[in-house]
């Protein structure tokens, strides 16, 4: 007798972020080729779990691309990497601007240790003060235009309900980690 298996085991997390992704319009594949890339068709490929480190998972790096994608606005949707460039410093300010929205959004669900980016842009994350807003006004004035877009379409309601989820998977597994754990409470 053979058994036919009909169901499969997906990371919860990887449910939640893969769908919210979908909603706001891109379909989420891994590939070991790159890190992270986006095709204005709607393709994010990101990489495959073993490029990345210990404490990175799929959902950081979808909320990663998704917050990049509301500080460049609905022209950067159609967009090869949102318009960026990553290979020189001209868009270091977006980049920071990225991280500061990161962590506001994060941070209202209790999540900015948990949803850090995976980036080597993780220490300036990591410095940001309790206030992400508090920095160069030209970082803040992204970050805030991407804030007042977060709850309009493509990107509202889909990215807080994927924050909620987050936060509620978070805290149905809370009694059953150590502090050492990426869902750990912040």
């Amino acid at each position: 007798m053979t058994r036919v298996i009909t169901r499969t085991y997906q990371d919860p997390l990887d449910l939640v972020w893969t769908e919210v992704a979908r909603r706001v319009g891109f379909r989420v594949v891994r590939s070991d080729a790159c890190y992270a890339s986006i095709d204005p068709a709607g393709l994010m490929i990101l990489g495959t779990p073993d490029t990345l480190d210990a404490d990175d998972c799929l959902a950081q790096m979808v909320f990663h691309e998704l917050c990049h994608s509301l500080v460049q606005g609905p022209e950067g949707l159609r967009e090869v990497d949102w318009g960026l460039c990553n290979e020189t410093h001209r868009d270091v300010p977006r980049e920071h601007a990225t991280l500061r929205l990161q962590a506001v959004l994060a941070s209202e669900y209790g999540l900015r240790a948990a949803l850090a980016p995976t980036t080597d842009f993780r220490a300036f994350y990591d410095a940001l003060p309790a206030d992400p807003m508090d920095g160069p006004e030209e970082e803040v004035a992204l970050a805030r235009a991407a804030l007042s877009r977060a709850d309009a379409a493509p990107w509202g309601p889909h990215l807080r309900m994927g924050l909620d989820a987050t936060r509620r998977i978070g805290d149905a597994v809370a009694p059953f980690t150590d502090a050492t754990a990426l869902l750990s409470p912040d």
